[in-house]
């Protein structure tokens, strides 16, 4: 039985709508880090406090921070048929802490891969434009504004986020590709069920082989 689904994939290969369409597949939660930062910031907790004052001052919020949430939200007994983890772990060391937690959950670790190449990835992200007022995000392929430059709902200015350009993604995507293959490499050293994903297309056609790919695994 398949109940705890891991999704791995770079910046902008969709992977938080992949995972919430399987968690609707399977009637389970979808777990994504930063819902989990936001509603421990939210809810006022201890690590929520710590996190928001890494935030804050602008720093990233370390591994204690983010596997003690995780844990904390693992915990629940809404979690306890399992869940879809989108977002963690993104490297070795939390992968090994996330293997050490308890719950309730049945069954091993699926890992999926959604491969996307690095030039679509590229196109992809360069692509986003953030109002400088409201911070209303567009696509210039998917969701374009009305209006070329200026957002739909106040009529602001469009801007590009230094972490969109092309030259600080394809530094991104080096780092990332690192981490991915040492993350796949562990997870196959400990027996897990690591499947690729071709996530090119439309959200539905990726939906697809995710779906054909879990039904193969099941009947094995």
């Amino acid at each position: 039985m398949i109940s705890k689904i891991i999704l791995l994939g770079p910046p902008g290969a969709g992977k938080g709508t992949q995972a919430a369409l399987l968690a609707r597949r399977f009637g389970v939660p979808h777990v994504s880090t930063g819902d989990m930062l936001r509603n421990a910031v939210r809810e006022g907790t201890e690590l929520g406090c710590q996190a928001k004052t890494a935030m804050e001052a602008g720093l990233l919020v370390s591994d204690d921070i983010v596997v003690g949430i995780v844990r904390e939200t693992l915990a629940r007994a809404d979690y306890a048929r399992g869940f879809v983890l989108d977002g963690f772990p993104r490297t070795v060391a939390q992968a090994e802490r996330l293997q050490g937690l308890q719950t309730s959950a049945p069954g091993p670790f699926v890992v999926l891969d959604v491969k996307v190449p690095d030039e679509e990835i590229i196109v992809r992200l360069s692509s986003r434009r953030v109002c400088s007022a409201c911070t209303r995000t567009y696509n210039l392929i998917s969701s374009p504004p009305k209006r070329e430059g200026v957002c739909d709902d106040c009529g602001a200015s469009l801007t590009q986020r230094p972490d969109d350009k092309p030259e600080t993604i394809a530094l991104r995507l080096v780092v990332f590709h690192k981490q991915n293959d040492s993350l796949l490499e562990y997870y196959r050293s400990q027996g897990a069920l690591c499947c690729e994903v071709d996530g090119t297309g439309e959200v539905d056609a990726v939906a697809q082989r995710i779906s054909h790919l879990l039904e193969l695994e099941q009947v094995r």
